[in-house]
């Protein structure tokens, strides 16, 4: 008779063996489909491959995840079309291999290109065509392409057509549409999910899917839910917003010596209610002042759409006086040419920049995000100063930014995306370090804690796109339940969560799209399913 640990060795050598043959027969799997279009030649990256490190390096963005993940991917796929998309579900779906999708690689907790488990990354960036019609000013984007890349497509097309997006040109279409996409512009134009009027998407099943043959439910998810839950969708339809061929942008910084707490509590009164042709974002970091002390800058960073200096000028005066807005600060640009100034580019730098793709730039970092729906009283806001100067100067940063306007006219449940009427501004906390992780982490989590009092509650919600494990994941292994989701689900999609788990059920009944930040099946329909106790009514509501 076994011992019950040799029987206990047996088991755990049967299952590597088995999980073992099963990666190689994935493999194979793949080799043969490519082989068959053949199309294996610089699509497939295998470990064995002398480029696999570099490709899977170039957009593994945060040193942080790569430390610590223990999993390679089995293979990064490269695709030039959607029939090598198809065949490496078909395979993934039939060996049970996880699938990451990444278009630029930004994803806060790497959720793009690592895991736990077993799994391929289809690694976007080949499918990164744009089209423009200037006729009904629309545009077919393929979710490979990065931000400016887009950018600079349309400013060559036209000086006044512009795109409601994020500032950060290398941040991949893919994500950033189907998480939500905020704008310098959001405030007049919305979101880039408001925008978007057409998609094509791969699902579980390998289908190619348009808005038309997805249905309504399906193009509802996509736009706001995070795409990867649903299928890989690869290209948007959107519709461009019309700019002025001129636009005005400024950059005011103030330290708490010049008044930097009274300013930017002043803000919070103004931001969200001032003309929606004007932005005003926030920067908030710990410096070192010219007399060589620990200081708070604020930094007031605007895009104008809406006129001349002097309406802007009027607009400052008769709204925010207070930060001393003159005609010196102004400066008057090209709606592209402000892509560049809120990138940070040095100024007279060609657009072409724009073009250039993520490279060997890393760092290890963590990001969180807030809602606020109340003014921060100055004593709140004084509470941030001493944790910003807790930190090293310059290495964590706070972004307010602004919503109202046209964010306000939306209803919660017209996309996924629920944060609209009655949100002042977003915050968005970053941290960065070399060294320490721990220090720095439980840095952001304390600030993250002291700030409960001020900002949204019941749920405390959360921007997907400024991806957050703390605040909930699932179990990736293929059971993840609704009510462990749920935990997170709620504070980024509010009440759209409940939707988003019945399109995912309906069009994904086996979870194959899935991740620590996935939307789950609602399992307990398929336990009434077969109980026979089930209506067309009843999924989760």
């Amino acid at each position: 008779m076994k011992s019950p640990c040799i029987t206990f060795l047996f088991f755990l050598l049967a299952n590597l063996c088995s999980a073992q043959n099963n990666n190689t027969d994935f493999l194979e799997c793949l080799t043969s489909q490519f082989q068959a279009s053949d199309s294996t030649q610089n699509v497939i990256y295998t470990p064995q491959n002398s480029s696999y490190s570099s490709i899977f390096q170039a957009l593994a963005r945060n040193l942080r995840l790569i430390s610590t993940s223990k999993e390679r991917p089995l293979a990064i796929i490269t695709p030039n079309n959607e029939s090598e998309i198809q065949a490496t579900i078909h395979c993934a779906k039939k060996y049970d291999i996880l699938i990451r999708v990444r278009s630029g690689g930004h994803d806060y907790e790497g959720l793009s290109y690592i895991s736990q488990t077993p799994f391929v990354i289809v690694d976007m960036g080949n499918l990164r065509s744009i089209s423009i019609d200037t006729d009904d000013n629309t545009a077919w984007i393929q979710t490979g392409a990065i931000l400016g890349e887009l950018y600079y497509t349309i400013a060559k097309t036209s000086t006044t057509l512009a795109f409601t997006a994020g500032v950060c040109p290398t941040v991949g279409v893919g994500g950033h549409f189907s998480g939500g996409g905020y704008s310098m512009i959001s405030r007049k134009h919305g979101l880039a999910v408001d925008n978007i009027i057409d998609a094509i998407v791969i699902n579980a099943n390998g289908e190619i899917l348009d808005r038309n043959s997805m249905g309504d439910d399906l193009f509802w998810a996509i736009r706001g839910g995070g795409g990867t839950s649903f299928g890989i969708v690869v290209a948007f339809k959107v519709k461009l917003v019309t700019v002025p061929e001129t636009v005005i942008v400024f950059n005011v910084a103030r330290t708490l010596e010049q008044n930097a707490t009274q300013l930017v509590h002043k803000w919070q009164y103004i931001s969200d209610k001032i003309d929606e042709n004007l932005s005003i974002r926030v920067f908030l970091k710990s410096v070192i002042s010219r007399s060589s002390n620990r200081t708070i800058q604020a930094s007031f960073t605007a895009l104008f759409i809406g006129g001349g200096v002097g309406d802007l000028l009027q607009l400052m005066e008769e709204n925010f006086p207070e930060l001393g807005l003159v005609e010196r600060d102004c400066i008057e640009m090209s709606w592209i040419e402000s892509t560049l100034f809120f990138a940070g580019f040095p100024n007279g730098s060609p657009i072409n920049i724009l073009l250039k793709r993520p490279g060997d730039s890393y760092n290890n970092f963590k990001g969180k995000s807030d809602y606020v729906r109340e003014p921060i009283p100055e004593h709140g806001l004084e509470g941030i100063w001493k944790y910003l100067n807790e930190e090293d100067e310059n290495r964590p940063e706070l972004q307010f930014s602004p919503y109202g306007g046209k964010l306000s006219t939306i209803s919660e449940s017209e996309t996924p995306f629920p944060h609209r009427s009655g949100n002042i501004f977003m915050i968005h906390y970053d941290v960065v370090w070399s060294t320490d992780a721990q220090r720095h982490l439980n840095w952001i989590r304390s600030l993250y804690s002291y700030m409960t009092p001020f900002v949204s509650k019941s749920p405390r919600t959360a921007y997907l796109n400024y991806r957050d494990l703390d605040i909930g994941s699932n179990n990736n292994e293929g059971n993840t339940n609704y009510i462990q989701a749920s935990v997170w689900g709620f504070k980024c999609f509010k009440n759209n969560f409940n939707r988003l788990v019945r399109v995912k059920t309906k069009v994904d009944p086996s979870n194959f799209f899935r991740n620590e930040q996935s939307i789950p099946v609602d399992v307990s329909y398929y336990i009434r399913k077969n109980s026979g106790i089930l209506n067309k009514e009843s999924f989760i509501v």
